[in-house]
């Protein structure tokens, strides 16, 4: 397994220039047999030169030691090596230069041009001195041995370790290319997660605002017509038992009603735990499994959309908005439905927007305006449909909030969530006569 780029620059824990200690002790080792080496060679150097012999010593020493350097100036080991080739010594100076050389961040030209020096100056070298032999009758080999021992010599000992250094080279420059991309890759893959979460996150606010709403809806309207019912159960219990007979009898349905969609909406809101609990678990899980929670993710927001897609599918529709105003009529409110244009299907959500604000809007009128005419409007349009709900000032003022019904200030709120979301144009507020007015129109696509 490579290392990503963060964990690679933290394990450059070496002394200047090295990246890691034990690349230092193997410097140090290298620099050290060189100029044991050099010398060695110095000696031979020195007689030859007419030099004092602690003078070649030190000479080939200072510059065997130069291999220490190797890391950080590759180009100044290679032209040491190439300036001490005259004197015979430094062949392992030159070799690991030239591979140091080759394996460097160097441009081409460069190697080229110092390979091409040490190769010329191994062989002008060896020539001379496999000559020199010759001359002295150490070698007694044809002529035609002078000129291949130079160029074997100076190939064997330059070709080797350069072809090494690039290889090398070219593959460390792979291991960083793949370093660079792995961290790339991994930088997109928390970029993913992050909104992955996101996502998530905003589907689950998403759809509590939806429960909220349709929540809203069911309990306030069941439960105010309730409240109607008993007050008026109340007041004529005793005059008119048979009334009270009936009015008891619908409070006991509309109870029954409010009951059946709370348990409906209670069933959406525990199948949808387990979906929130799996993406609880997908945080922080690690990198290698980004892949996955975002499956997890992207899988959990197609069943949920598929579930609101359902539930849209079985909400309340447009023909059953006979019954809403005759519960409301049954609780003692004067309503004139009036519906305009030919009656045709729409889309579930458009039919159970539609219905949900001509809904709220009678209850309002319950809590605000108990007593007060009202006239509901419904219009079939070729490209959309439109509602209004408008209530005539209350008989008595005094009498806005007799049944003492709560008012939490998101009836208005929510319808508007509701046309807005499907594209549709809200108003509301008071009238000149004193009541109040909601209008709504919604397109039919």
């Amino acid at each position: 397994m490579t290392m990503t780029g963060e964990e690679h620059a933290r394990a450059l824990t070496g002394p200047w220039w090295w990246p890691r200690r034990r690349s230092a002790l193997f410097d140090g080792c290298l620099a050290l047999a060189s100029a044991l080496e050099c010398g060695a060679e110095g000696i031979g150097f020195a007689r030859d030169a007419g030099i004092p012999l602690w003078a070649g010593v030190l000479f080939g020493v200072v510059a065997g030691a130069v291999l220490l350097v190797r890391r950080k100036w590759p180009v100044a080991v290679v032209l040491v090596a190439i300036a001490v080739t005259p004197a015979q010594m430094g062949f392992l100076l030159g070799i690991v230069g030239l591979y140091t050389l080759a394996a460097a961040e160097v441009p081409r030209r460069v190697i080229g041009a110092l390979a091409g020096m040490t190769l010329a100056g191994t062989a002008v070298v060896t020539f001379v001195r496999v000559r020199q032999d010759m001359a002295r009758g150490d070698l007694t080999l044809g002529d035609w041995f002078v000129p291949f021992a130079a160029v074997a010599t100076a190939l064997g000992l330059t070709a080797p370790p350069v072809l090494l250094g690039l290889y090398v080279g070219a593959r460390r420059r792979l291991m960083e290319s793949l370093r660079e991309r792995a961290d790339s890759l991994e930088r997109e893959l928390q970029l993913l997660a992050e909104r992955a979460e996101e996502r998530a996150e905003w589907a689950r606010n998403e759809e509590r605002t939806r429960i909220a709403r349709e929540m809203h809806d069911v309990v306030a309207h069941r439960v105010s017509l309730m409240v109607v019912h008993a007050a008026a159960l109340q007041a004529v219990a005793r005059k008119d038992p048979e009334k009270a007979v009936r009015n008891a009898a619908l409070v006991g349905d509309m109870g029954r009603q409010a009951l059946t969609e709370l348990r409906e909406m209670l069933g959406v809101l525990r199948a949808g735990e387990a979906d929130q609990v799996a993406g609880r678990r997908a945080v922080g899980v690690p990198l290698v499994a980004v892949g996955g929670a975002a499956a997890a993710a992207a899988a959990a927001s197609r069943v949920a959309a598929s579930r609101v897609a359902e539930e849209a599918g079985e909400g309340p529709c447009l023909s059953e908005l006979d019954e809403l105003v005759g519960q409301s009529v049954a609780a003692g409110m004067v309503v004139d439905l009036s519906v305009e244009g030919e009656v045709r299907a729409y889309a579930a959500e458009v039919e159970q927007t539609a219905y949900r604000v001509v809904q709220e809007a009678l209850t309002n009128v319950h809590k605000h305006a108990a007593g007060a005419k009202t006239h509901v409007r419904l219009a079939h349009r070729v490209a959309e449909i439109a509602m209004q709900v408008e209530n005539e000032p209350p008989p008595e003022p005094g009498s806005a909030s007799a049944a003492g019904l709560p008012s939490g200030g998101n009836g208005l709120l929510g319808m508007r969530e509701r046309v807005l979301a499907l594209g549709g144009v809200f108003v509301s507020g008071p009238t000149d006569a004193g009541g109040f007015r909601v209008s709504a129109v919604i397109p039919a696509a």
